[in-house]
């Protein structure tokens, strides 16, 4: 369901804030989040704020091409959010999140476009997987400061016949999206759960060795 006012969407953003926060997958003012409003523009946390302690102050809106409609300054990444939503029209939240595990994985597996998660139950909590039966190729870009460098290399991906719900970007966090907040945060959750759970595999098997 869209957010029909920015109060509504601030209020989710803030929230989902403090719960990524808890988790300790937005420390300092790392992350950003957004939600498509229902005039056409967007709600999308401003720079440099602490997610674990945004105000409806920290919240702004934007056009869809990312430009501040009330003088507040977006995100530096506020490009990929507007990618996404421009490329998804059912897609109505973005969320993203620093886990040390997903980071950490991106820069071990250094030179991979994809890391398959395969065999989950957790898997059923993405859309459109019904049986932990399955894979998914979570795609990993490598960073840069220009985001259109991050969107085009997430081009084949994104247009593929079933696209992902989430990307990595390597050394920086994960992108989860939704068609509301609740599955864009279901999305996250999932996806950071089961990175944890391969590296915990990882983990004890070698010390069965």
């Amino acid at each position: 369901m869209t957010a029909t006012t920015f109060p509504d969407a601030a209020a989710q953003i803030i929230a989902a804030g403090r719960w990524l926060d808890s988790k300790g997958w937005a420390p300092a003012t790392a992350g950003n989040y957004s939600m498509r409003l229902a005039d056409g523009s967007f709600a999308i946390t401003v720079s440099g704020w602490h997610k674990g302690r945004l105000t409806e102050d920290g919240v702004m809106t934007v056009d869809a091409d990312g430009r501040s409609l009330d003088g507040k300054k977006p995100s530096a990444e506020t490009a990929l959010h507007m990618a996404l939503y421009a490329r998804f029209p059912d897609v109505n939240a973005v969320l993203h999140s620093h886990s040390p595990e997903a980071v950490g994985m991106s820069r071990a597996y250094a030179d991979a476009p994809a890391y398959t998660l395969a065999g989950h139950e957790m898997l059923k909590v993405l859309p459109g997987f019904t049986t932990h039966d399955a894979a998914f190729d979570l795609p990993i870009v490598d960073n840069s400061q220009d985001m259109a460098d991050i969107i085009g290399a997430l081009a084949p991906a994104m247009l593929a016949e079933s696209p992902p719900p989430a990307y990595l970007i390597r050394g920086h966090g994960l992108y989860g999206w939704g068609r509301d907040m609740a599955e864009a945060e279901r999305v996250i959750e999932g996806v950071e759960w089961m990175v944890a759970a391969e590296l915990a595999e990882a983990r004890f098997r070698e010390s069965m060795r």
